[in-house]
C-alpha cells in the first residue's frame, strides 16, 4: 500500500514540475506584415501600456537610448534594400531604437537584431540608418505603445510610432518603378536561355523529347558558353536517336567544362562519348 501512495505521489509531483502557468504577457508581442509597392516589410515588437505612467519624460526619458517597445528589441524586416533619410539599407532585418525628444525624435535601424532591449554595448558601425523627425502631439492618448504603417504609396510609406499623446513618422522609399521596369522589360523581352533549359529539362524528365529537342537548342543558341546547356543538348538529342549530333554536343560541353575547371561534367561528358564508342 505504501509502495502504491508513493507512486501515485511522485506522478502527481512529476506533473506539477512539468506544467506551466501561463498568464497575460504585461506587454503583449505583436507582428505587421505590410506590403509597401513591391516590398515586402515585416515589423516584430512588443507593446507596453501606460497603465497611469507618464511615458514620455518620466518612464521613457527624453534623448535617452529606447528599445521603441518592450522585451526584445523590435525588429523590422524588407525583402528589398530600402531607403530611409540619405541612407540605403540592404534586404534584410533591423532592430529599431529611438531617442525620444520634447519636439523631435532620432530613430536609428542597428544592423544587430538579437538584442534584449537596448546592446549592452552600442556600436556606432553597426547604425546602418538614422533620422532625424518631428513628433507630433495628439489630442487624445493611446493607452498601448503602437507602431503602424500609413501614407502607403506606390514607392513610400511613413513607419508610425505611436504612444500616450505623442506621434513620430519615419519616411520609407521601397525600389517599385525600378523592380516594376525590370519586370516589364523581362517579360516584354520574352523568356530567357534560362527558361528555355527549365523547359527542355522538364520535357525530357517527362519523356517529351521533340519539346525538349526544341527548346535546349533555343537554350543554347541563346547561351553557348554554358557547359552544362551543352551537356543537356547532347543527353536529349541522344533520346531522340541523334547519335552524332548527341556526340558533337558532348564534345562542346567537355570542352567547356575542362575550360572551366569542372571535373563533375569532364567525367560525365566522356562517360557518355565512351558510351557512344565516339572517337
Amino acid at each position: 500500500m505504501k509502495k502504491i501512495i508513493l507512486f501515485i505521489f511522485t506522478g502527481l509531483l512529476s506533473l506539477s514540475v512539468a506544467a506551466q502557468i501561463k498568464t497575460p504577457q504585461p506587454s503583449p508581442t505583436s507582428k505587421i506584415e505590410q506590403v509597401v509597392g513591391l516590398t515586402d516589410v515585416t515589423v516584430e515588437y512588443s507593446r507596453p501600456g501606460m497603465k497611469g505612467r507618464t511615458i514620455f519624460g518620466s518612464l521613457v526619458p527624453y534623448d535617452k537610448l529606447w528599445r521603441t517597445g518592450a522585451n526584445a528589441n523590435t525588429k523590422i524586416t524588407f525583402s528589398d534594400d530600402v531607403t530611409i533619410g540619405n541612407a540605403e539599407l540592404k534586404a534584410g532585418t533591423y532592430a529599431i531604437f529611438a531617442k525620444p525628444g520634447k519636439e523631435n525624435w532620432e530613430v536609428l535601424f542597428y544592423t544587430d537584431a538579437n538584442n534584449w532591449g537596448t546592446p549592452r554595448e552600442w556600436d556606432d558601425t553597426k547604425v546602418a540608418a538614422k533620422v532625424n523627425v518631428k513628433s507630433t502631439k495628439l489630442p487624445f492618448s493611446v493607452e498601448t505603445f503602437t507602431i503602424m504603417f500609413s501614407d502607403i504609396k506606390m514607392d513610400s510609406a511613413h513607419l508610425n510610432f505611436i504612444w500616450e499623446k505623442t506621434e513620430a513618422a519615419v519616411a520609407i522609399k521601397v525600389p517599385s518603378k525600378k523592380k516594376a521596369l525590370a519586370s516589364i522589360e523581362k517579360v516584354m523581352g520574352g523568356p530567357s536561355p534560362n527558361d528555355y533549359y527549365q523547359a527542355a529539362v522538364f520535357y525530357k524528365d517527362i519523356e517529351d523529347y521533340a519539346n525538349a529537342k526544341t527548346y535546349i537548342e533555343k537554350a543554347v543558341a541563346g547561351r553557348s558558353d554554358a557547359f552544362w546547356y551543352h551537356r543537356q543538348h547532347s543527353l536529349i538529342l541522344a533520346k531522340n536517336g541523334d547519335k552524332t549530333g548527341a556526340v558533337k554536343a558532348a564534345k562542346t560541353s567537355l570542352q567547356l567544362a575542362e575550360k572551366a575547371g569542372n571535373t563533375d561534367y569532364v567525367k560525365l561528358n566522356k562517360d557518355s562519348l565512351a558510351e557512344w564508342g565516339a572517337q
